[in-house]
């Protein structure tokens, strides 16, 4: 008769995050990836094979979902529209919210306007900085106009110590900058470990939910623009939004990753200057030219979330007599621009074969979705052609490779809004082929030159 095979005995480390078990240590998980989560297990994991049921008191018995008040939560602005904007209309009491960028974007500016802000309404703030002394931050206060009595700070780094200014400061918002600074005692490790990370913010959250006191967290982002951190940081807040921008412009966006309050597909948008952050309510003359209408120029309407953005397309086309000419583009995504080029030379029979071709937005932003390929080819069309088009003419629609123009996602706000900005002119799928459209441009746009040859 066989032998009965020996039951496996438990392994010694698993990973706090999945559960993954292994029988020696490893740095990295091998099933979620996630760095210094394996740790010696205190206990066989499993299920807990008997539980003690505990009766709820009072104040927490299950109730209907019909009798739940949603009075007791109103939603009370920060002092920021375009932050209000991405929230979905306010801060709700006791929301954590996590506010992630990468370095130097102006993390710490937005949430010192928000914390100055909050504190003109009547509310009292307390501002925990981990990353900056108190006086550090107070030079900025004065650089930025945020200076209020009603706005306490604290230069710390322990958990226990900023429990402790919440209960002597008692205040109405509590941002802590940034939450990977934070460390506690009854977890092991330094600050910004896994471990550390989930003690410090289950804490946070802890105490916000049960004063109804709303946080903002600011999270550090790693070299792939994520999070840092352990992923059940954003699993345990109510509202992720991400601050992104280019340094080489001043212009900022504030986006919603995660909302259990509203959308996730607003964009609040912002203008760094140097007494420090404002709001860009209408950012449409951010992205357009100014003067008179030059050849090889087109206006599209891009959408930022909800927000529809009118941005001006610029072209260039230079001979040249080299046999690779150049493709530069600035703020649009290069291969959608080789593929408007390679429609316009077939289908259109326009020679760009012996011309190095630019093209760029204007105000630094960037376009990546198709709506643009119609406005890139008539700019291109027109910066050969050395044509004007008007400044009172639109173009949205995505260029198939047989020269076809296709409908757009929110086609009718995008053309709703052109004609709110004073658009009078949009060509988009109605024209159905991009030689129609070329052609309507011509009798739409501007008086065609008649000793030119057309298109």
């Amino acid at each position: 008769m066989a032998s009965r095979r020996p039951a496996a005995a438990p392994a010694p480390y698993r990973c706090t995050e999945c559960g993954w078990t292994t029988v020696k240590w490893v740095g990295r998980c091998g099933e979620c990836q996630s760095w210094g989560t394996v740790v010696e297990a205190a206990e066989q994991t499993g299920i807990v094979r008997s539980i003690t049921p505990v009766t709820p008191g009072a104040g927490r018995v299950a109730r209907r979902i019909t009798e739940i008040d949603t009075q007791d939560a109103p939603r009370r602005t920060s002092g920021v529209g375009e932050f209000d904007r991405v929230l979905g209309g306010g801060i709700v009491p006791g929301a954590a919210i996590l506010l992630s960028g990468e370095p130097g974007v102006g993390k710490s500016t937005l949430l010192l306007e928000v914390a100055a802000q909050s504190a003109r309404a009547g509310r009292r703030v307390l501002y925990a900085s981990g990353e900056e002394s108190a006086a550090q931050v107070r030079l900025r206060a004065e650089r930025t106009g945020a200076l209020h009595d009603e706005l306490f700070l604290a230069a710390e780094t322990d958990l226990a110590t900023i429990l402790g200014h919440i209960d002597q400061v008692e205040p109405g918002l509590l941002i802590v900058d940034s939450v990977q600074t934070v460390s506690s005692a009854h977890s092991d490790g330094a600050a910004g470990q896994p471990a550390q990370v989930r003690e410090v913010a289950s804490a946070l959250i802890r105490v916000a939910k049960e004063r109804g006191l709303p946080i903002i967290l600011v999270g550090h982002v790693t070299k792939d623009g994520s999070i840092a951190g352990p992923r059940i940081l954003e699993h345990l807040v109510d509202v992720v939004c991400h601050f992104e921008g280019d340094r080489q412009t001043s212009l900022r966006f504030v986006r919603a990753l995660k909302n259990r309050f509203g959308p996730t597909d607003e964009v609040g948008c912002f203008d760094m200057t140097g007494t420090g952050i404002a709001e860009v309510a209408d950012p449409s003359a951010l992205f357009l030219g100014h003067g008179e209408p030059e050849p090889g120029t087109c206006v599209t309407i891009a959408m930022e979330g909800r927000r529809a953005l009118p941005v001006e397309i610029q072209a260039l086309a230079v001979r040249q007599t080299a046999p690779n000419p150049r493709r530069i583009v600035n703020g649009v995504d290069s291969s959608r621009v080789a593929m408007v080029l390679a429609v316009l030379e077939s289908r259109m029979g326009l020679t760009l074969s012996d011309r190095d071709v630019y093209v760029s937005t204007v105000g630094g932003v960037r376009l990546v979705e198709p709506a643009a390929d119609l406005a890139i080819a008539i700019a291109v069309a027109n910066a050969v052609k050395n044509r004007k088009v008007s400044k009172r003419l639109a173009a949205i629609g995505e260029l198939t490779l047989t020269g076809e123009i296709r409908n757009v996602t929110q086609a009718a706000q995008r053309a709703s809004e052109a004609k709110r900005l004073g658009y009078h002119t949009v060509l988009d799928s109605s024209s159905r082929k991009l030689a129609q459209a070329l052609n309507e441009l011509q009798v739409r746009g501007m008086p065609r030159d008649d000793s030119e040859p057309g298109f």
